[in-house]
C-alpha cells in the first residue's frame, strides 16, 4: 500500500510516513531553506544543489511541523482528483478523514460531498453501501429542519 515518493510534487494533505523516523502526518506545503536540510532524519551542513525544497509534516498531537525531503517519505494515502459516477462533481480527496465529505467510508471508497455517494469501482455497478443511505438520510433531514424553522 505505501509507495516511495518519486520525484513527482506532492499535494497538500497527502498522508506520509517518514521511513527512517517513523511519524506519520499529512503534507502541508514546501519549504526552501538554504541553511538547514535533512537527510534520513539528520541535519546536512550544506544543502545539495539538486534540492530546492523540502515538505512540512504536519503530526497530530505535536504543536511544530516536521520537514523532510522527499526521498525520506512514503506516501501512505495520496490526495488525488476524483470524479463522482452519480452526480460527475469533481473533487480533491481528503486523506486520512474517515466518514465525512471527501474522505473515506468505512466500505473503503471516497465519499462525494455533493451527493454523499461512495466512490469505488464495484459501487457503479453494486447497489449502495449501508453507510452511505445513512449520511443521505442524514443530509436529507438536517435540510427538512431547516426548513421547518
Amino acid at each position: 500500500m505505501a509507495e516511495i515518493v518519486s520525484k513527482t510534487s506532492l499535494q497538500d494533505g497527502t498522508l506520509v510516513r517518514h521511513k527512517i523516523i517513523g511519524y506519520q502526518g499529512t503534507i502541508e506545503g514546501k519549504t526552501e531553506i538554504k541553511t538547514c536540510f535533512t537527510r534520513g532524519g539528520a541535519s546536512l551542513a550544506i544543502p545539495p544543489a539538486k534540492e530546492a525544497f523540502q515538505y512540512r509534516v504536519a503530526v497530530s498531537g505535536e504543536s511544530m511541523r516536521h520537514i523532510a525531503p522527499a526521498e525520506d517519505l512514503e506516501i501512505l494515502d495520496a490526495m488525488t482528483e476524483v470524479v463522482c459516477f452519480r452526480c460527475h462533481y469533481a473533487f480533491r480527496t481528503k486523506p486520512g478523514v474517515l466518514d465525512k465529505a471527501a474522505g473515506r467510508c468505512q466500505c473503503g471508497g471516497w465519499i462525494c460531498p455533493a451527493c454523499l455517494a461512495c466512490q469505488t469501482a464495484e459501487s457503479a455497478e453494486q447497489s449502495p453501501c449501508l453507510k452511505q443511505r445513512k449520511r443521505m438520510v442524514k443530509k436529507l433531514g438536517n435540510g427538512k429542519k431547516g426548513k421547518r424553522v
